[in-house]
């Protein structure tokens, strides 16, 4: 072996080398070789030595790929010429190295040597190999690729061919506008490297205009130059389907793990015959510990799970020679590790039929399994049951006759379930030529499709006919014998309304055939149909025209509307648009219409066109007739007993009126014509007719008010009726008013329903006292059977009570219709109770303005007979002095009635139940709304308390002072 700094010719001393030379060899990437002409070598430096490894003495033992590429045979270069050659070189311990070698021959004192200079050309080979590589990626694969030189920019290693930036786009294409917003943060990391220069890879989703939505992937890696320069590498692959993949694979494994977690089986995983791995319901279901399975034999499972050894025996043969073995094991007494599983099932598969190594064990414990078998005849029972209570009719058929039915099929017929046994399935067909009609399409279908489907009539027991909606389908396709089973389901009543509608549908033709329009339905086949003044329209009846396309009745202009193919596709579901143009009928009339075309339906296939058609010539007549109407009208205005005025709408202008008009104005027509309310009427006047106005137009209905005048004749009342006219063509919207003059008519009405009201209350004050009189004459009788029934005399004394607070709020009304004074009805029926038991009762009333609240007058009676009630019950149950206390409470009153008492553990008015008693009769009485009940205990005393707030309470309020004007 020699030195990796020089190798000395045998017997000889090395000759002086410079220094510097020396350093540079030893400093120096490449290799370098000499050697002297005798072959002995006498120089190589520490990159030869690396490369090549320890180097003989002579040139001669070099490997022989070596020696080859120097020319040691060939002998030194002549003429101090270099002598370069290139190839494969295999070295001694089988490294195959591509080297590239330069000799030259040096003259030297006592004999020539030469001098070689070996590259190692295996970088360059994998730079052009890379290059190639990454040139076809680039070019192949969606790859975006860029490099950044500090002294070029971006360089990009597309071919000369591709448009410069091609392969940028993962740098110039990516804006964050397209990025998605939870993969920003990711972006961020990307841009800061690309600014840094730093090493990263970021994952991150975009929103592709044309793709959606792709996964990018972004590799930055930093580097630098030989000379220093840096360098940094962008790769930007899409990994949509990777990241996709990714995902679905995690989801999957997840999903498996958990399956393999929670299933109720147990798994195990044997190979060569011994268990490597298990699940932990394998070795629970074995009453195993965990990892105490570990090693266990097929035969050891075999017998663990209540096998004989000559079961397990043939399990094994099974196994090998069919790939598989299933079984379903009963657990032995003797059997160890099986307590408290009876039944267990075993399957055994092979995960390659061809190789025995590898068994996968499968254990499940089947005992509800074994225990659901005992009740199988139990479920077919059920299921029987099942059957009969079906609501639909059910029948099993075989041979053309009935073999069984359920109840359901015995009502729908109309038969007993006996009847039906046996029965021709030709009976339950409308007619025996209806039979022969469809029984051959049936079986059609049974041959073709195994069931059959459709509505027919059926003919019931008492011969009515009933439409059902019938199922046959066969019990075993493969043989036909088997029979078939039959279902109906009464579909009678939605026959019934189908063919309601389609008479509906009949009815709206009809209707559109007597309307003076033209309709016309047009499809993508041309017209469908057209009514009776379209038909009459363009001459001729519908058959000539179905089929047709509707340009067929247009005119010779290239662009008539009719000939427009557009409007199933400019025209949304429902939107219409109008034009006028010219027909031609078939009998050569040409005129004029206005149309509209709408169209219906979203399925561009299926969508048609109605187009509605009017006589021009009928609209211009109208027309005429609308200004004949007009000029009667002026002159009715001109001489009727009102006062009428046009105004316009926007600027509130006079724009026509009549002599009577300024009679309400009070102002001459001069002054009146042309301008706006606000310069002929006061301010108030003209405010109030100006909102009127303004109502009139946002309703489009009349307003009707009234307007009061105080002229120095006298008031004058007047009766204002306001209108919106629609603008047209060539008007704005206008306002029409109308004033009468209803001044004697108002008084003379005022007058009337002043005498009605005073006839009304003498009435109702009458009645009041007579119903007060006989209230009270029925309250003697009672108290009179009292005296003779003593045993009932405290029933009829709570009735006699009863019928006085009636009399009472019948007395009140003598002096006062309508509502009620709240306190004077307690007052009245306080006093009416404390004479009739004698016992005192104080009435306190809290607050001011207490006789502001009334009751009304279909609620008195009952608030009255509840206060009543309450009373008595205080003064039955109670000790000592009744208090009753009346305070206002918001927009109502509460009555508090206390007597010193005690409620019984545990009261409840919401758990009180109905009957006689008098809480009962208390909370039947009380209104529905506006009255509540409570009754609770408050220290020694029982509190029952009685709310009253509007509708069941009305306030009274002062009336206001009557306005100069009123809207009706």
């Amino acid at each position: 072996m020699t030195s990796p700094q020089a190798v000395p010719a045998a017997g000889t001393v090395a000759p002086a080398v410079d220094a510097e030379l020396a350093a540079l060899l030893s400093i120096n990437t490449v290799g370098v070789l000499g050697w002297s002409e005798t072959g002995l070598i006498d120089r190589a430096n520490e990159a030869l030595v690396q490369w090549l490894g320890p180097l003989p003495r002579i040139v001669d033992a070099l490997p022989e790929g070596l020696r080859s590429l120097l020319g040691v045979d060939d002998g030194p270069p002549l003429g101090g010429g270099t002598r370069e050659r290139s190839g494969w070189v295999v070295l001694h311990d089988g490294r195959r190295l591509h080297l590239r070698v330069r000799v030259r021959a040096v003259p030297a004192a006592g004999g020539g040597r030469c001098l070689a200079v070996i590259e190692d050309c295996s970088i360059e080979d994998e730079r052009d190999l890379a290059r190639m590589e990454m040139g076809a990626l680039m070019e192949s694969a969606d790859v975006g690729v860029a490099t950044f030189d500090t002294a070029h920019g971006w360089l990009d290693g597309a071919p000369p061919s591709t448009p410069s930036g091609a392969s940028r786009v993962g740098l110039q294409r990516i804006s964050r506008e397209v990025v998605e917003p939870a993969s920003l943060p990711a972006y961020e990391r990307l841009q800061q490297a690309l600014r840094h220069g730093e090493r990263a890879e970021v994952r991150y989703a975009v929103r592709h205009p044309e793709a959606g939505r792709r996964w990018l992937l972004t590799r930055v890696e930093p580097g630098a130059f030989a000379e220093g320069r840096a360098t940094m590498s962008v790769v930007t692959r899409d990994v949509t389907e990777q990241e996709l993949a990714q995902r679905r694979n995690e989801r999957l494994l997840r999903e498996l793990q958990t399956i393999l977690d929670a299933s109720a089986a147990g798994i195990g995983f044997f190979r060569s015959g011994r268990l490597v791995r298990c699940n932990g319901r394998f070795e629970s279901l074995l009453s195993l510990g965990s990892g105490d399975a570990d090693g266990m034999t097929l035969d050891q499972l075999l017998l663990a799970c209540g096998a004989t050894p000559g079961t397990a025996a043939d399990a094994r043969r099974v196994l090998h020679a069919a790939g598989s073995f299933e079984a379903d094991l009963a657990r032995r007494s003797n059997a160890a590790g099986m307590a408290g599983v009876p039944w267990v099932s075993l399957s055994l598969r092979l995960t390659r039929p061809d190789d025995d190594l590898e068994t996968v064990a499968v254990i499940t414990d089947i005992t509800p399994l074994k225990k659901q078998q005992a009740a199988v005849e139990a479920m077919a029972r059920e299921r029987e049951l099942m059957f009969d209570l079906s609501d639909v009719g059910i029948a099993y058929e075989r041979g053309g006759r009935i073999g069984r039915a359920n109840q359901a099929l015995a009502e729908l017929l109309m038969y007993s379930r006996s009847e039906l046994l046996s029965m021709p399935v030709e009976r339950l067909y409308e007619s025996a030529d209806v039979y022969a009609q469809l029984a051959p399409m049936e079986q059609r279908d049974l041959q073709r499709f195994g069931r059959f489907h459709g509505e027919r009539r059926i003919r019931r027991g008492d011969g009515s006919l009933l439409w059902v909606q019938a199922t046959r389908r066969v019990v075993d396709p493969a043989d036909p014998a088997a029979g078939t089973i039959w279902s109906f389901v009464d579909v009678d009543e939605r026959r019934r309304a189908r063919e309601a509608l389609l008479l509906q549908a009949d009815r709206t033709r009809a209707v559109l055939d007597s309307v003076l329009v033209g309709i016309v339905t047009v499809g993508a086949g041309g017209i469908e149909w057209m009514n009776r003044s379209a038909r009459r329209m363009f001459g001729g009846e519908l058959a000539d025209f179905v089929g047709e396309p509707i340009a067929t009745v247009a005119t010779a202009e290239i662009a008539h509307p009719l000939r427009r193919t557009d409007f199933t596709q400019t025209l949304q579901d429902g939107q219409s648009e109008a034009f006028e143009c010219r027909l031609m009928a078939r009998d050569g009339r040409r005129f004029w219409v206005a149309a509209n075309v709408v169209a219906t339906g979203t399925d561009p296939q299926s969508r048609q066109l109605t187009y509605a058609l009017m006589d021009i010539d009928r609209r211009r007549q109208a027309e005429l007739n609308v200004a004949q109407a007009r000029a009667s009208m002026q002159r009715i205005i001109e001489t009727a007993p009102l006062a009428i005025a046009l105004f316009d709408a926007p600027t509130r202008a006079v724009l026509q009126l009549n002599q009577t008009m300024a009679a309400f104005a009070g102002v001459p027509v001069s002054r009146i014509d042309g301008r706006p309310l606000s310069d002929w009427l006061d301010a108030g006047t003209a405010g109030l007719l100006s909102a009127s106005f303004e109502q009139a137009l946002h309703t489009g209905e009349t307003v009707r008010s009234e307007l009061r005048q105080e002229l120095p004749t006298g008031p004058r009342i007047w009766d204002v009726r306001c209108v919106s006219l629609g603008a047209t063509d060539t008007a704005a919207e206008q306002v029409l008013l109308v004033a009468s003059d209803v001044t004697e008519q108002r008084e003379e009405d005022r007058a009337r329903l002043d005498a009605a009201i005073a006839q009304r209350e003498i009435l109702i004050r009458e009645v009041h006292h007579r119903i007060k009189n006989n209230l009270q004459g029925v309250a003697g009788l009672l108290q009179q059977s009292a005296l003779r029934l003593p045993q009932a005399a405290a029933a009829i004394g709570e009735a006699v009570a009863q019928v006085h607070a009636i009399a009472q709020v019948h007395g009140l009304q003598v002096g006062q219709g309508g509502t009620l004074d709240v306190v004077g009805v307690l007052e009245a029926i306080a006093a009416s109770v404390q004479r009739m038991f004698g016992r005192t009762i104080s009435v306190e009333v809290a607050g001011v303005d207490m006789h502001r609240f009334a009751l009304a007058e279909q609620d008195s009676i009952a608030v009255a007979l509840s206060i009543n009630e309450l009373l008595t019950n205080a003064i039955k149950h109670g000790q000592g002095d009744v208090r009753c206390r009346l305070q206002a409470e918001g927009a109502g009153v509460a009555l508090e009635i206390a007597s010193r008492s005690s409620l019984p553990a545990g009261f409840s008015l919401t758990g009180l139940r109905g009957g006689p008693s008098g809480l009962s009769l208390v909370r039947a009485l009380l209104p529905r709304k506006g009255a509540a009940l409570s009754l609770q205990q408050v220290a020694d005393d029982v509190v029952a308390r009685i709310a009253l707030e509007p509708p069941g309470l009305a306030i009274m309020a002062a009336a206001a002072p009557a306005a100069a004007w009123s809207g009706r």
